[in-house]
């Protein structure tokens, strides 16, 4: 990847800090970097990383702001608005999934992704979604959880699209979480994408009254419904 580590004034202008900022927080530990030569670097991926790790913990506040730096950073045709609902294929929502164990649900969910066309090899996905919920589970507050793999796939995707399955009970799916019963597969084609859809996917999730519009939709056009009401609200 071309341009794949930062400098301090490099990192600084893309995350829209000043240089100052960006040296006081590596110099506590708060930014993936590293010393070479005496200098500052940082490596794309692991401020992407950094990034939807921050999302992850993040309040509505800090969501819009994440945003706006991916946003505003974006190349040309990539500087449109994410849309929840325009990445959620009709054919790629379950209600209800079914599934009873962490692992079944990570093949239904492959399987359910593999169905639109959209995922050339479920079996590569599934693995790489596997190898990330043992690194570091993806689950949250809430009974969701976000599934996708520790970097984007892009050689086995024809483009970047979203799953979602809603089981009718809650599954044990990781430590020190409540049971999850929303299920969601992010199928990225590159970093900023796929933060850019975990910044406005998360703020969705946060929208008041939208996860329990969600468990009560009994039909993918009911679920895309409710998704698309939530984003008119956030624009």
């Amino acid at each position: 990847m071309p341009y794949s580590t930062f400098d301090v004034a490099g990192l600084a202008a893309y995350l829209h800090l000043s240089p100052q900022q960006v040296k006081r927080l590596a110099e506590r530990d708060k930014l993936p970097g590293r010393r070479v030569g005496g200098e500052w670097r940082f490596a794309r991926a692991e401020i992407h990383h950094w990034l939807e790790s921050r999302i992850g913990v993040a309040d509505e506040e800090d969501l819009v702001e994440v945003e706006g730096v991916l946003q505003r950073n974006a190349p040309a045709h990539h500087q449109h608005e994410v849309s929840i609902a325009e990445m959620l294929p009709a054919e790629a929502i379950a209600v209800p999934l079914h599934a009873r164990t962490r692992d079944s649900v990570i093949r239904a969910m492959v399987d359910l992704a593999g169905g639109t066309g959209l995922l050339w090899d479920p079996s590569a996905m599934a693995d790489a979604v596997r190898q990330r919920e043992e690194m570091h589970p993806t689950a949250l507050d809430g009974g969701i959880a976000l599934l996708h793999p520790r970097r984007p796939m892009e050689k086995i995707l024809g483009e970047a699209f979203l799953a979602l399955g809603v089981t009718g009970s809650g599954i044990p799916f990781g430590a020190g979480v409540p049971m999850s019963d929303i299920f969601w597969l992010i199928c990225s084609t590159d970093d900023r994408r796929h933060l850019q859809t975990l910044a406005r996917l998360s703020r969705i999730l946060a929208a008041p009254g939208f996860l329990d519009a969600l468990r009560e939709a009994d039909s993918p056009q009911a679920i895309l419904d409710v998704i698309a009401e939530t984003e008119q609200q956030l624009a």
